[in-house]
């Protein structure tokens, strides 16, 4: 099939090489010039491991295209999917000026039948939203074309989002038309060789609530497992046991019930916050949500307090190194993530940061911690070790899960640790000599 897909962002740029890589042929549009420039000279504007790979393969094969025109690439195109951005607005609510500009452009100019698919997070209602723009704007040009707004979310986890595209749990596809339907089945086929059971059709609201209920209970472990782990550390239990105690059972699992410094992103925090918007803009105040986003908040401090605690407050003329700047590894993506909250907490009460992260640094000098005095970056792990009185995990990337501890105990100005995402066993920690904090487990 011809596809238009318009975001070259994570969304965008990763569905549209995913389906390239199929034998679609594939056009990314953009307004961003440079970014478009960049793609044709096979510069990738994110990090995910596989994808500049596929990116330049598919350019060469002639199966993905880059463009700045969304009018020139809507001739012939059969199905256009809506992936830009829907930010947070003021009041927490999704941002749809993007969405909604893109089906204003496509209203303008589409002279055929076609499938307009919102890939972007969005609220219920969005979908009628963007079919009465697109339908003003026919209006506009008195022509009357036939065409079908679909919602298929996306359902991908950053650091391992070529993998999920292509063996997914399940597409959603929210459409109350049989022939669309059909088209998107033939769309996303290959990706179900053995079955399309796990294709599932809905109805386009139920499609758009899937997103963030997803999200939102995702969201809702990591707050609960956090809410356990601190209540562990004040009763003398170890949430690591603890953990293993309740994943076993199949009700529960182990998804997303480790302990850590709190979730980051471009989703939870974002979609929590829509979901609870939905809700009060219906007349319905969502407790649960309120709560799962306090218990965040209050999470991505807890290493930064440990810290204060363990110094007694004094942290003028301390030096800290930390390991991981990214929300979670795999990624360069910073938005959110507890190293932003726990290294600005730092360094207002008086100290320096010394940071490493294999794939983040960049981001978090020119955006993040552009303005944060007293960070300075290195090119290893072991580097940023060198007479820092003391060490921080806070991004569990897998060079971090083995590292030679002689070395880091050398370095160190002292040997102690302070671990955001429980890598380590603590009684190895302590053999070794190591003063060794965690999450949930009292000291």
């Amino acid at each position: 099939m011809n596809l238009t897909i318009v975001g070259t962002g994570y969304v965008g740029l990763v569905t549209g090489t995913c389906f390239a890589e199929m034998g679609n042929t594939v056009t990314c549009v953009d307004i961003d010039k440079q970014k478009i420039e960049d793609l044709h000279n096979g510069i990738i504007p994110i990090y995910e491991p596989g994808l500049e790979a596929m990116v330049k393969r598919n350019v060469r094969n002639g199966t993905l295209k880059f463009n700045t025109d969304l009018k020139e690439c809507l001739d012939g195109a059969a199905i256009v999917f809506i992936a830009v951005g829907t930010p947070m607005g003021e009041d927490g609510s999704a941002d749809l000026q993007y969405v909604l500009k893109v089906a204003q452009t496509i209203g303008e100019n589409m002279n055929h039948s076609l499938i307009i698919v919102d890939k972007s997070t969005v609220p219920v209602g969005t979908a009628d939203k963007v079919r009465n723009v697109v339908r003003e704007n026919l209006k506009k040009r008195d022509l009357e074309i036939d065409f079908h707004v679909v919602s298929n979310p996306v359902f991908l986890k950053e650091g391992d989002a070529i993998n999920d595209f292509f063996k997914p749990d399940r597409v959603v596809v929210g459409t109350d038309d049989k022939e669309t339907a059909e088209t998107m089945r033939r769309l996303y086929a290959p990706f179900f060789r053995s079955s399309m059971d796990r294709m599932l059709v809905m109805d386009v609201k139920s499609a758009e609530m899937t997103k963030y209920v997803a999200n939102a209970m995702l969201a809702t472990k990591i707050s609960f497992m956090n809410e356990v782990a601190n209540i562990c550390e004040l009763v003398g239990a170890d949430v690591n046991k603890v953990r293993i105690g309740i994943g076993s059972d199949s009700r529960i699992g182990y998804s997303f019930i480790y302990p850590g410094s709190g979730y980051g992103g471009s989703c939870f925090p974002k979609d929590v916050k829509a979901l609870k918007r939905t809700a009060e803009k219906a007349g319905y105040e969502a407790q649960l949500l309120n709560a799962v986003e306090d218990v965040n908040d209050r999470q991505k401090l807890v290493i930064a307090n440990k810290v204060l605690n363990h110094f007694k407050g004094n942290l003028e003329g301390k030096v800290f190194a930390v390991w991981g700047l990214a929300f979670k590894p795999g990624t360069d993506d910073m938005r959110e993530a507890p190293a932003i909250y726990i290294i600005k907490k730092l360094v207002e009460k008086g100290a320096s940061i010394k940071a490493y992260d294999p794939k983040a640094i960049h981001e978090a000098k020119i955006f993040y911690l552009k303005d944060t005095e007293r960070v300075e970056y290195g090119d290893s792990k072991y580097e940023v070790l060198s007479d820092a009185d003391a060490l921080l995990l806070l991004t569990e990337w897998k060079e971090f899960r083995s590292p030679d501890f002689k070395e880091v105990k050398k370095r160190l100005k002292y040997p102690l640790v302070f671990d955001g995402r429980n890598q380590y066993n603590d009684e190895r920690m302590e053999e070794m000599g190591f003063q060794y904090y965690q999450i949930g487990k009292s000291n």
